[in-house]
């Protein structure tokens, strides 16, 4: 059994998945859990310890819905060099998210075919904030002023720029910023 592990271990590293082995390898930043949108089951934000991070608070009923389009390309372009993006639905604006998780989940996967990690909702400002997007705000000095803003995290979970709803997904310094991100070691 004792041989099993090293076994194990050195599969995992040939497959390039980027687990902590620890706790104490995982950035301050990521020591969160949350639900999954699909089915409430938690998410340690931990498991993405080493990867680049575009945490992005989303709403169904917004004018910048359809960057789910582009959000979902980008992580289907670049999810194998290491970038996650992460989709905090939020009814924080405008009301523009009022459905349940299950609501919330099928409209993603059947209009814009989402396949990126959706967490529950959750309030993402003010003093209701969850946890995570509290520190976001405080890293960067910046809180969403509307849906689809977006939080870049760097592999160490150190850095975090901000970039408002206006930044599509696709936005030449968005992707600067995420390719910069995932070329440093």
């Amino acid at each position: 059994m004792p041989r099993l592990l090293p076994a194990f271990l050195l599969l995992l590293s040939l497959m390039g998945t980027a687990m902590p082995a620890s706790a104490a390898d995982c950035p301050p930043l990521l020591q969160h859990t949350f639900p999954a949108l699909q089915d409430n089951q938690p998410q340690p934000l931990c498991q993405y310890a080493g990867k680049v991070l575009l945490v992005v608070n989303t709403a169904s009923y917004c004018g910048f819905t359809n960057q789910y389009d582009g959000l979902e390309d980008l992580y289907a372009e670049l999810k194998d060099k290491g970038l996650v993006v992460l989709g905090f639905p939020a009814n924080d604006f405008g009301q523009q998210e009022p459905g349940s998780n299950q609501e919330i989940a099928d409209f993603c996967r059947l209009t814009y075919g989402v396949r990126f990690p959706m967490l529950a909702k959750s309030t993402v400002v003010g003093k209701e904030a969850n946890p995570f997007y509290q520190a976001l705000a405080k890293a960067t000095g910046q809180v969403p002023q509307w849906n689809f803003h977006k939080y870049l995290i760097d592999r160490s979970g150190k850095t975090v720029l901000s970039f408002g709803s206006r930044t599509a997904p696709n936005d030449p310094q968005l992707r600067q910023a995420i390719q910069r991100f995932l070329d440093a070691p």
